[in-house]
């Protein structure tokens, strides 16, 4: 089922490639600090992967991760669990957990602006060789 929710992502995503909005990715928080507000997708992008009927796909494509003292493990950290919403335009996460005061977060937002979608559909690349860009939040 998972493979399928990145299938549609992909196509999503290549689809609208060419889409200057996708290359822009900005976090915020939100709710009093216990929530990351997530902007820079297209509108018709978030509503189609909002209409998505798989459980996670949103995790899936903006994981939360907390970040280690040590920087060069942050491929290893856990994911941050919670629950995702849609906003207008925006991506709201709000962690199962409450976020720490202090501590620093990190949304891995994976971008595949002129990457060839076949490749992926095809297996000859894999969603984690997508490029990305980790957007950090401190509390």
């Amino acid at each position: 089922m998972k493979r399928y929710a990145a299938i549609l992502l992909l196509i999503v995503f290549g689809c609208k490639s060419h889409n200057s909005s996708l290359v822009t990715g900005h976090i915020t928080l939100t709710n009093n600090n216990h929530a990351i507000k997530f902007t820079g997708l297209d509108y018709a992008i978030v509503n189609e992967i909002g209409r998505d009927s798989v459980p996670g796909v949103w995790q899936t494509l903006l994981p939360v991760y907390k970040m280690p003292a040590d920087t060069d493990l942050k491929n290893y950290q856990p994911i941050q669990h919670g629950t995702y919403t849609l906003k207008d335009s925006a991506v709201v996460f709000t962690p199962d957990t409450p976020f720490v005061k202090g501590k620093t977060y990190f949304m891995r937002y994976y971008q595949f602006k002129g990457e060839n979608i076949w490749d992926y559909i095809k297996g000859k690349k894999r969603l984690g060789e997508a490029g990305y860009r980790d957007l950090v939040v401190k509390l």
